[in-house]
């Protein structure tokens, strides 16, 4: 997650600076991007999707009252905006959308089928359910801060979690056991 921004800035944003918008924008840019990729799965959707988003923040930004950090605020924004987006149309994540770290000790050609099955195992999960991966796992969102973004309670997070994990446990363990298989 991006280190916090200078109060500063948040302040002159609320008050309609669109410079400094530009830079709250910026700053939390690459963890929202990143996001709305991995739940949308194509980066037309992903602009429109981030675009509505930030819109909406900033309509909303003189509203805000600190309630919540700031990135959580905007990753609801964010989420609402990706999740609007999957209602209006059904769309399946590529396998390339997963970034991980490569292991250097395990051959290339291992490395690419490992994304490629991570990819598809988190494809399959339903949307709610990835999200949730994706801020915990992914973002590095505490259960606090991810049930505040999907407006759930801290123990649907964990729950969702626990599913989420056991589902791409067992999609990844059948894919070991049918490439073993041949």
């Amino acid at each position: 997650m991006a280190e916090d921004l200078d109060p500063r800035i948040v302040r002159r944003a609320r008050r309609g600076d669109q410079r400094a918008f530009a830079q709250l924008v910026r700053h939390y840019d690459d963890g929202l991007r990143a996001l709305a990729y991995r739940l949308l799965g194509d980066r037309d959707r992903m602009d429109d999707a981030l675009q509505e988003a930030y819109v909406n923040a900033f309509r909303a930004l003189p509203g805000f009252r600190g309630d919540a950090e700031l990135a959580t605020w905007l990753y609801r924004i964010a989420y609402n905006a990706c999740i609007d987006e999957l209602r209006r149309t059904r769309i399946v994540v590529p396998l390339d959308s997963v970034r991980e770290r490569a292991d250097p000790s395990q051959p290339a050609d291992e490395r690419v089928a490992a994304r490629g099955d991570l990819g598809a195992a988190l494809a399959a999960l339903p949307p709610e359910d990835r999200a949730t991966v994706l801020l915990v796992d992914a973002q590095g969102f505490d259960y606090r801060s991810a049930a505040e973004i999907l407006a759930v309670p801290d123990g649907t997070v964990a729950s969702r979690l626990n599913r989420a994990r056991a589902a791409l446990r067992r999609h990844l363990d059948d894919r070991l056991e049918g490439a073993n298989e041949r």
